[in-house]
């Protein structure tokens, strides 16, 4: 599952080998990848990773103990990015049982028999709901609740049909925003809401024993009960610049909610009840001293903090720690570029875009790394190129990381 079976980039696995060899965690496998942003997914020992090859969207699934390819299903794609980044898949492979769903930047969603290692269904979401497409395809992984699967689609009336992410700003939706889809038939259940789509993945929580499910959509974040599709809320949050993006997913903690975005209005905590929000805190627009300011990636909680990279361009990139409750800065560290975190064990893994990464110590009083590493092959070459833009995953003691076209299997735990 993206971002780990709680959703929240953190887990719950013990004996963390800390600190690292000088040479890093010991390479148990690695492989060149396809093109695409995000990394794979884990189930029943093994390991499926969603990206582009040519002119196919191909998902590879590999032995999760030595990366050798099992089988593979792939389809034609033309998608073509409106800004020059990569053509490839933003979104990881969901997995439900023996079903696995896979979400293209183009917006084909298929869903394959894990078992029988052949498609069930398939839609064309984008062109079904009349996307108007936005700057970087589709980026928004679904998520599934008993016997749906949530996705966000973010359609428009036909009247807008033909038009760019350049006219975007003068779109409106056609109330298919998040489309519930039948997990073993892929129909429709029901759709909401009028908003566009994000590339913030949704998210799932139980509140005073009530489901939610949290879309933080192109222009705020809907919260509302994933049973039936009933709205509670929309919070508006984004930046009026025609480029911004949400993309970071919410972090839910209790009956609170934080979301946060780079480009101008920063973060914001709400406290959620059935039919509303109040803010908790938020920064403030015209401020320079936002609290945070999350671009892709997502922020981790332990103990009251939060924890997370805070820049919208690499340069001016900081790994920060913010109290929870006020939004106030502990502390800050420039010069590590833009990075995803991973909660283990007390430990923050943090992989930075350039490929470096991090062991640190949970700290809210201060950043204390423990060890770093520059990964290389046993003929010297970096195994991460930049853009490392994946949050590292980790299963039964391995750690899984990728760079711009390689997945490296780490030993992460103590023999």
């Amino acid at each position: 599952m993206f971002l780990g079976p709680r959703h929240n980039s953190t887990s719950l696995e013990k004996g963390l080998l800390t600190p690292w060899p000088e040479s890093g965690p010991k390479v148990l496998w690695e492989r060149e990848i396809g093109t695409g942003y995000g990394i794979g997914s884990i189930s029943q020992g093994k390991f499926f990773q969603f990206d582009r090859y040519g002119n196919e969207n191909r998902l590879d699934v590999l032995d999760v103990k030595t990366g050798e390819k099992l089988w593979d299903y792939q389809y034609p794609t033309q998608y073509e990015d409106a800004l020059g980044y990569n053509n490839g898949p933003r979104c990881s492979p969901v997995i439900d049982g023996d079903r696995v769903y896979i979400y293209g930047a183009e917006g084909e969603l298929h869903c394959l028999s894990i078992a029988e290692k052949k498609l069930l269904w398939k839609r064309n979401l984008s062109e079904e709901f009349m996307v108007v497409p936005n700057f970087f395809g589709v980026g928004s992984t679904p998520v599934v609740y008993e016997d749906k699967l949530l996705v966000m689609v973010g359609g428009s009336p036909e009247q807008f049909r033909g038009l760019g992410p350049y006219d975007i700003g003068r779109v409106d939706g056609n109330g298919s925003a998040i489309v519930a889809l039948d997990t073993k038939t892929g129909k429709t259940i029901y759709q909401l809401s009028d908003e566009l789509a994000s590339y913030a993945s949704l998210t799932l929580a139980e509140i005073d024993g009530r489901p939610w499910c949290f879309a933080f959509l192109r222009g705020g974040l809907l919260g509302f009960d994933p049973r039936d599709g009933k709205i509670d809320f929309h919070y508006p949050w984004r930046a009026k610049k025609l480029e911004s993006v949400n993309a970071s997913v919410p972090v839910v903690v209790g009956d609170e909610v934080f979301i946060s975005e780079c480009y101008a209005v920063g973060s914001t905590l709400l406290k959620v009840k059935p039919g509303g929000y109040e803010v908790v805190w938020k920064d403030e627009e015209r401020s320079r001293n936002h609290a945070m300011e999350t671009h892709w990636n997502t922020a981790v909680y332990q103990d009251g903090y939060l924890y997370a990279s805070s820049g919208r361009h690499s340069h001016q990139a900081e790994l920060r720690c913010i109290d929870w409750k006020t939004g106030k800065v502990m502390w800050a560290e420039e010069g590590l570029s833009r990075s995803s975190l991973l909660l283990a064990d007390g430990h923050l893994i943090c992989l930075s875009e350039d490929g470096v990464l991090r062991l640190l110590k949970v700290n809210p009083e201060k950043y204390e790394l423990i060890s770093q590493s520059y990964l290389r092959s046993a003929n010297g070459r970096p195994l991460l190129r930049a853009p490392a833009w994946a949050a590292p995953i980790l299963s039964d003691g391995r750690l899984f990381v990728r760079g711009e076209d390689r997945l490296v299997c780490l030993e992460a735990m103590a023999k």
